[in-house]
């Protein structure tokens, strides 16, 4: 069992290798890679599940491995995504043969399954969380010289379902992904030089 454990990781691990495509209608050179989106979209989805009183390790869960099927059959942009029949179909016939042999394989098919059909309040927390995180994602891509990506924001603002997520997108909008920091560096430099 360990050497198909460790096959079903390294699998895993070609998420790194595979990346956002529809960024690249915006112009961007390198887009982020989906390791790094599930990542940031499992983030987003804890602190959602905390929002929303629901349970966010499970919503994590469900973000790590939501675009698990991505290894096998690339990322496709909403485009491509047109000429794809039985896309959702395709995704769980690839998930159902990277978690054949696993014992834990049907826990993740079933977290991919909430997901996919927003069927709990977990599964709608996740599809919420992963379109938000576009969305971040795109802020970014606005402010660094990217307009096209306000694309991404507006549509995922019309996207999302729960009360959180929809705050959490209008602060976004109204807010600068440098405030984090640039708020911190203006407090130290009050008190004398920056050191």
């Amino acid at each position: 069992m360990s050497k198909r454990i460790t096959d079903f990781l390294f699998e895993a691990f070609h998420l790194k290798n595979i990346k956002h495509e529809g960024w690249r209608f915006c112009g961007i050179p390198s887009p982020d890679s989906v390791a790094e989106h599930s990542l940031n979209a499992a983030q987003i989805g804890y602190v959602l599940a905390k929002m929303e009183g629901a349970d966010a390790n499970k919503v994590a869960a469900m973000l790590v491995w939501h675009d698990l099927a991505e290894v096998r059959i690339g990322d496709h942009h909403k485009i491509a995504a047109r000429y794809i029949e039985n896309k959702k179909e395709i995704e769980k016939k690839v998930m159902s043969d990277q978690l054949d042999g696993l014992d834990f394989g049907p826990e993740i098919a079933d977290l991919f399954h909430q997901y996919e059909e927003r069927s709990t309040l977990e599964g709608t927390i996740a599809k919420d969380a992963d379109y938000l995180e576009q969305a971040f994602q795109g802020k970014i891509f606005v402010e660094t010289g990217y307009p096209v990506a306000q694309n991404w924001i507006d549509n995922v603002g019309k996207a999302l379902k729960t009360e959180s997520a929809k705050k959490l997108w209008k602060t976004m909008t109204e807010s600068h992904s440098t405030d984090w920091w640039l708020k911190e560096n203006l407090k130290k430099l009050e008190g004398g030089p920056y050191r």
